[in-house]
């Protein structure tokens, strides 16, 4: 495994991180419901290949963003056993959870008990936008973290954002942070941060951890057969997937690509191609093919959702990610998508009441009241 400096912190961090949002879970599709049999399995044989950077957060595999989910509890699980002792554990303050100071220190200690551990290395002020901004500095933000520092509970502070290159400039600019969390791929140089941003904080000392660098997995499976023409063409041979996750690893300033892994052949091919991950190793003919397959993509693509999940649950009952899936499918790849039988009625776009919450949580900014009533025309 390559390691690479994370930043001021001058801690060595594993290229490839485990990103425990999307583990493998039992049968019938209850996201709580965490296999753990599996999800233990994959998660330590990565650790045992070298992976060190271990993330976690708040609401991760739970019914919801108001609670607590099912992830960090099992990480603590995997962690026992020596684990503990081989890893650099993260994990996310609740932002949109917060209002008031107490809070922070209530929802850290929740949190230091569930993972069961003192002390947790990389603690993130999650998903940072203009408005959990906003009351998160009204409250005393930067007295917390200095705080959690001082007295050993977390040992670097960092935050993962979800808005507009402006504000994050500032945010970068407000608190002595460690490193910070974007999204970041071939498809979103100008997307939120971007490469600007990513910059930007690389200047000020920042370690940088890369989320959805397969946007969600749409870069790995199912694109569009002119984009794989297009890499099948290349000197180089390459899986989309390496072809995605060696793009992002080329940026000198990255340190860690998270990556939701949740099969074995995942890992296996992702360690590898980590393991060859060095800095501005592409060259400048296998960089003008991923800007050729991204020009690809671009031109097809409806709706830029990642199936986070951050709309959900929906109190409509409608399965946002999953409508925008197949609307997108519809248009990126050749085959006809079975709508009517794969969403069920009570999931599908019509049940939308348009009350708006959903946007409110979504990272991408996605007009989702508007995108429904599309996914409604094309399918229902």
């Amino acid at each position: 495994m390559l390691y690479r400096k994370f930043g001021k912190t001058n801690e060595m961090v594993s290229a490839l991180g485990f990103g425990c949002m999307r583990l493998p879970i039992l049968p019938g599709g209850n996201q709580s419901q965490i296999d753990e049999e599996k999800s233990m399995k994959l998660v330590r044989f990565a650790i045992d290949e070298g992976v060190n950077y271990i993330d976690t957060a708040y609401p991760y595999h739970g019914t919801g963003m108001g609670s607590g989910g099912a992830s960090e509890p099992f990480v603590a699980k995997v962690l026992k056993d020596g684990y503990r002792e081989k890893v650099k554990l993260a994990t996310k303050l609740p932002s949109w959870l917060i209002k008031t100071r107490e809070d922070m220190d209530k929802y850290l200690n929740e949190q230091l008990q569930r993972l069961e551990t003192d002390s947790i290395d990389f603690y993130l002020v999650h998903a940072l936008n203009v408005d959990t901004w906003a009351t998160l500095k009204t409250l005393g933000i930067s007295e917390f973290l200095d705080a959690a520092i001082k007295d050993g509970r977390i040992k670097y502070a960092g935050f993962s954002f979800h808005d507009k290159l402006p504000l994050f400039k500032e945010i970068v600019d407000y608190y002595d942070w460690s490193f910070c969390q974007i999204q970041y791929n071939y498809l979103d140089e100008d997307f939120q941060a971007g490469t600007e941003g990513l910059k930007y904080a690389s200047q000020k000392g920042l370690g940088i951890t890369i989320m959805e660098p397969l946007r969600g997995g749409k870069l790995a499976a199912n694109l569009p057969k002119e984009a794989i023409n297009v890499f099948d063409k290349a000197d180089v041979k390459r899986t989309p997937v390496d072809w995605a996750l060696s793009w992002v690893w080329n940026h000198p300033e990255v340190s860690v690509i998270l990556s939701g892994m949740n099969e074995m052949k995942q890992i296996v091919e992702n360690i590898k191609t980590a393991n060859m991950a060095k800095v501005n190793s592409l060259t400048d003919e296998e960089l003008k093919i991923v800007t050729k397959v991204k020009t690809v993509i671009e031109e097809k693509v409806k709706v830029s959702c990642t199936a986070c999940e951050y709309c959900m649950p929906c109190p409509a009952g409608v399965n946002i990610p999953k409508n925008f899936t197949f609307y997108n499918n519809h248009f990126m790849f050749d085959k006809e998508e079975n709508y009517s039988l794969a969403v069920p009625n009570k999931e599908r776009a019509s049940n939308c009441i348009e009350c708006g919450k959903c946007e409110t949580h979504c990272p991408q900014g996605i007009l989702i009241r508007a995108e429904l009533k599309n996914v409604k025309a094309l399918f229902e």
